[in-house]
């Protein structure tokens, strides 16, 4: 079980995505206790992904599709990061979730 608070609780999840995988806000959401908590899991990589050396770039949309909107983060960059981990990425900025998808661990 993933421990501490909301945030924490975030942080160690996104911390355990593998490397050329992707999952989306709403699944980093659940497995850290709040179903309906990807707006939030949003606004911590936003702040924290940098202090916690995060791997930001592997949270999308539940569509696939690379949806932030933060200047800091832009999707171009997004792109870049995820194609330099062997994410296949469409010039449209979407993900086949099917193929590059990790829904979490069972051991959490």
């Amino acid at each position: 079980m993933v421990e501490g608070n909301f945030k924490q609780r975030v942080i160690q999840v996104v911390k355990k995505i593998p490397y050329g995988k992707v999952t989306t806000y709403g699944t980093v959401a659940t497995l850290a206790g709040l179903p309906r908590g990807g707006r939030l899991v949003g606004g911590i990589l936003h702040f924290c992904s940098e202090d916690q050396d995060l791997p930001w770039q592997r949270i999308i949309n539940r569509f696939g599709y690379i949806s932030t909107k933060c200047l800091e983060h832009p999707k171009a960059l997004q792109k870049a990061l995820l194609e330099d981990e062997g994410v296949e990425v469409s010039k449209d900025f979407i993900v086949d979730l099917k193929k590059y998808g990790w829904w979490g661990e069972q051991n959490f």
